[in-house]
């Protein structure tokens, strides 16, 4: 690749969930290994799973685990465009880290010029700043309805003058016609920029698919790039997905000799990437659960975020879960909510200015001595501070909720620092008799000071992290996936590509 002179690489897919942003994180660190300052970037991402920069912006979290392969600080601009989907026609609009309002995907898609030059406007910013922008795309690029309005796929392609390799996923059948047939429905000029093809996610014998790769580039002229092997030993946060060996409304009951943890799986449960390191933990049987059912076994209940707290909290009641919960914790069992999870545990959540629905108040759970009013201002902070026995804590805050502890509670956390301003404030609440607990901080699980103290409280024995260790698993699956990939993408070619594409 030329020095000096900045490019970009676009990834689209055939389809959602056909591994483009893996894709993505696993080129940018395999270009970060080459020495070449790279960042990624998504025009739009459509995510309730989200992230707080250093600035105090709100971006998706599929973008920070490109940024964390690039090893560079995550940015609003890689993501400037973000929908949060709080109703099944609805989102809230974020751009460039801040939310604008809410639209329905019909408003939404009528005009989205403005949203477009203002992606722009990040796009050209990366460029200025990094050797190489690698582009992901969302969903299918050949959604042939919605491509006079689509600026995510090809336009964004158009407008970094970048070359586009398509990614298919062999693993949900029928890779010759998603691709094949992506290419026969979308319009010329973009048809002439798509310079080759990965093929994902496969099982068995690579030279079994010999004669489906020849058949592939002799029908449609350009080469496949890359045949890319389904992989189950690498760590890697999924974009909107859960970790695969996420347990969700299990037959079996908890497990003897480990630590059992429940979460409840919400309608609009967000940020669920907080439980990650519990459910790849070997001590720990972690279980999503949808279907009320007793809680007994259990050491400790999780009531996750959501994007719509009070709509989450009546099906809870709807479908039968305030019973379980509320004789979990009478039978001292632990819970923890976490931002809108901890809003539900308190008396009563007030939506006076409809931000989340339409207007008005929902009795909580009771567990709490807390009452929530969501307000019109959104909290985008990046906070550390300290429990009460000084444990550390270091995570991120989204929440529209401002909420106000009565007597029978105490604080949580010791804030420190926002947005890297020093500062004394609180968050959180805590029940008098320590078992109900509930923070606005999203991500402490991630940090082995507050998980090991936490895990250690539900079982002495439960053997203590490092986090100098956890740091550096983390980078060590970066290097796995760069690896993986690289073993089986054709980087010579794509190199070429970068180079003579004009």
């Amino acid at each position: 690749m030329k020095k000096n002179e900045s490019k970009a690489l676009c990834l689209l897919g055939t389809g959602s969930d056909v591994g483009k942003s893996v894709v993505v994180a696993a080129l940018c660190r395999i270009f970060k290994n080459q020495g070449i300052s790279v960042a990624p970037y998504k025009a739009q991402n459509m995510s309730n799973n989200s992230y707080v920069t250093l600035e105090g912006g709100e971006m998706g979290r599929a973008q920070v685990v490109q940024a964390e392969a690039c090893k560079i600080e995550p940015h609003t601009d890689m993501n400037p465009v973000l929908l949060k989907p709080n109703t099944d026609l609805g989102s809230q609009v974020v751009l460039h880290g801040h939310a604008i309002g809410n639209a329905e995907a019909s408003e939404y898609f009528k005009d989205t010029k403005y949203l477009f030059g203002k992606a722009n406007e990040s796009l050209a910013r990366l460029k200025g700043q990094y050797d190489l922008v690698v582009i992901e795309g969302a969903g299918s690029c050949a959604e042939v309805n919605l491509r006079s309005r689509d600026f995510v796929n090809f336009e964004t392609a158009h407008a970094a003058d970048a070359p586009v390799i398509i990614i298919a996923d062999i693993d949900r059948g029928g890779v010759f016609a998603q691709i094949v047939g992506s290419l026969e429905v979308i319009p010329e000029r973009d048809r002439k920029r798509v310079a080759g093809f990965i093929i994902n996610k496969f099982r068995g014998d690579a030279s079994l698919f010999d004669d489906g790769i020849n058949y592939l580039e002799e029908k449609t002229g350009l080469p496949v790039l890359g045949l890319i092997p389904y992989y189950r030993h690498i760590e890697i946060d999924p974009e909107d997905g859960m970790p695969l060996e996420t347990v969700i409304d299990p037959p079996t009951r908890p497990l003897p000799g480990k630590i059992n943890i429940a979460a409840l799986r919400l309608p609009h449960i967000s940020n669920f990437t907080d439980f990650n390191p519990l459910i790849r933990d070997e001590h720990i049987s972690f279980h999503y659960l949808s279907k009320p059912r007793s809680l007994d076994g259990y050491d400790a209940l999780m009531i996750p975020g959501t994007k719509n707290v009070r709509f989450d909290l009546q099906w809870l009641k709807d479908t039968g879960w305030e019973k379980p919960i509320h004789d979990f914790a009478k039978n001292g069992g632990r819970i923890l909510g976490v931002c809108g999870g901890y809003q539900m545990l308190g008396k009563q959540v007030h939506d006076p200015f409809g931000i989340e629905g339409d207007p008005g108040s929902s009795e909580g759970f009771g567990l709490l001595d807390i009452e929530t009013t969501l307000e019109k201002e959104k909290v985008l902070s990046r906070s550390q501070g300290n429990l009460a026995d000084g444990t550390y804590i270091d995570g991120y805050e989204i929440h529209m909720g401002q909420t106000r502890l009565g007597s029978d509670a105490v604080p949580m956390v010791s804030v420190k620092s926002r947005n890297q301003s020093d500062m004394e404030d609180s968050d959180g609440a805590i029940s008098k008799d320590g078992k109900i607990e509930g923070s606005y901080f999203h991500g402490f699980f991630d940090f082995p000071d507050f998980r090991n103290r936490y895990l250690q409280k539900l079982s002495p024995t439960y053997p203590a992290e490092d986090a100098q260790a956890a740091a550096a698993f983390k980078q060590t699956q970066y290097d796995l996936l760069a690896e993986h990939f690289e073993q089986h993408l054709d980087m010579d070619k794509i190199s070429v590509i970068l180079n003579h594409h004009a």
